[in-house]
C-alpha cells in the first residue's frame, strides 16, 4: 500500500498550496509590506501543515475494514481542524503585527485549492 501522503493527488494538492502561499506571501510583501507578506505566508502554511497532518494520520491505517477506515477519516479529519484552530490561535495571539486581510486570503485560497486533488488521477 502506497502512503496517503505520497500519492499523486496529495502532492499536486501540497504544491499548489505550496506554490500559492509562496506567490500570496511576495504580492502581499510587495503590494503592502513586510509584515503583510509575513501574514500570507501563516495564514497559507496553517493549511499546508493540516493537509500534511491529515495525510500523516491517513497513511498510518492500511486496515480493509469499513469500521476501521471511517474511524480513520474520522480521527484524521479531527486532526487537521485540531492543527487549524491551534494554529490560527497561536498566529492570531503571537504575532502582533499580523495583517488580517492577507492572512485570511492566504488562508481562504489555500482552503479553497484542496479542490485541485480531484483534477489529478491516481495511477
Amino acid at each position: 500500500m502506497t502512503p496517503y501522503l505520497t500519492t499523486p493527488p496529495v502532492l499536486f494538492t501540497l504544491y499548489w498550496q505550496v506554490g500559492a502561499t509562496l506567490l500570496g506571501a511576495l504580492v502581499a510583501g510587495i503590494w503592502l509590506g513586510f509584515d503583510s507578506a509575513i501574514s500570507a505566508l501563516l495564514g497559507g502554511l496553517i493549511i499546508v501543515l493540516s493537509g500534511l497532518a491529515y495525510a500523516g494520520v491517513i497513511s498510518i491505517s492500511n486496515s480493509p475494514s469499513v469500521a476501521t477506515t471511517l474511524r480513520t477519516m474520522i480521527l484524521a479529519e479531527a486532526a487537521k481542524i485540531g492543527i487549524i484552530v491551534l494554529s490560527m490561535w497561536a498566529v492570531i495571539t503571537a504575532y502582533k503585527d499580523l495583517d488580517g486581510a492577507a492572512f485570511f486570503a492566504a488562508f481562504v485560497v489555500t482552503v479553497l485549492l484542496n479542490r485541485v486533488a480531484f483534477k489529478v488521477r491516481s495511477s
